[in-house]
């Protein structure tokens, strides 16, 4: 799904020679890569390549050795901890929902996305619960609002981890692979429904193991193979014919 506009917008996320290690092993070796305002892209690659502790670096929940990160100015830099107002200003800028959603068990959906905007930005608590409201409309589960995680199905549940993730607006949300426990039917939804949230100026990189729905909704496939970029661009093009080793046998794998 080609997005021009997105293509030519302004870059919203760099990242340049990300490198990090635990112990002795290199887990990334130099990432360097952008993502513009109003594009989805799904960084690629078999277990183990890298692509989480990336997403995890750009959220500051995992310290990195080398490089940098900027994510709408924001910008983090090597070493063990990052400047505390600079977390904070970034916790506004990124949203992450993890692959298991990790939704508070004793909240109801409405209860877990209002928690942020109270905590964190400190709003108004009626403010929180309309906005709240607006959000799980739009992802199609305010009839859920009410309802416990133990009491949603996957896909219910994996929409309340979104609404919770844009509730302090960021401009930039992350997701670990958010198809892995979808079926067929729940994976299109989804991928519609983070379409129209680029369409409405939200910014996605997410990771997937899934290339049918990386050809279908992404507009931009980076592959990541052994902590490196080993191919990058259009899905259709890189999913198709793929050049490299590692994203041939990333097609040939079984899906996890």
């Amino acid at each position: 799904m080609e997005n021009a506009g997105a293509m030519n917008g302004e870059r919203l996320l760099r990242i340049d020679e990300l490198r990090l290690s635990r112990g002795n092993r290199e887990v990334l070796r130099g990432v360097s890569f952008s993502v513009r305002r109003g594009e989805l892209v799904a960084l690629m690659g078999l277990s183990g390549g890298g692509k989480t502790t990336v997403l995890r670096a750009i959220a500051a929940l995992e310290p990195f050795d080398g490089g940098s990160i900027d994510v709408g100015g924001v910008v983090l830099r090597a070493g063990d901890h990052q400047p505390r107002g600079t977390v904070r200003d970034l916790r506004r800028e990124v949203g992450l929902v993890f692959q298991a959603p990790s939704l508070f068990e004793h909240l109801t959906a409405v209860e877990n996305v209002i928690l942020a905007p109270l905590h964190v930005a400190r709003t108004d608590r009626s403010q929180a619960i309309a906005r709240a409201f607006e959000l799980l409309e739009s992802l199609g589960v305010a009839h859920r609002r009410n309802a416990f995680p133990r009491e949603l199905s996957g896909g219910e549940a994996q929409r309340v981890a979104i609404a919770r993730a844009m509730a302090m607006e960021p401009p930039l949300l992350m997701m670990d692979e958010p198809t892995a426990a979808l079926d067929p039917a729940r994976r299109f939804e989804l991928g519609e429904t983070l379409v129209r949230l680029t369409g409405e100026g939200r910014t996605l990189l997410v990771t997937t193991h899934d290339d049918d729905f990386a050809r279908d909704f992404a507009t931009r496939v980076i592959i990541l193979a052994d902590g490196e970029i080993v191919e990058e661009g259009a899905p259709r093009q890189v999913l198709t014919n793929p050049q490299h080793p590692a994203t041939k046998a990333l097609l040939k794998a079984p899906e996890s």
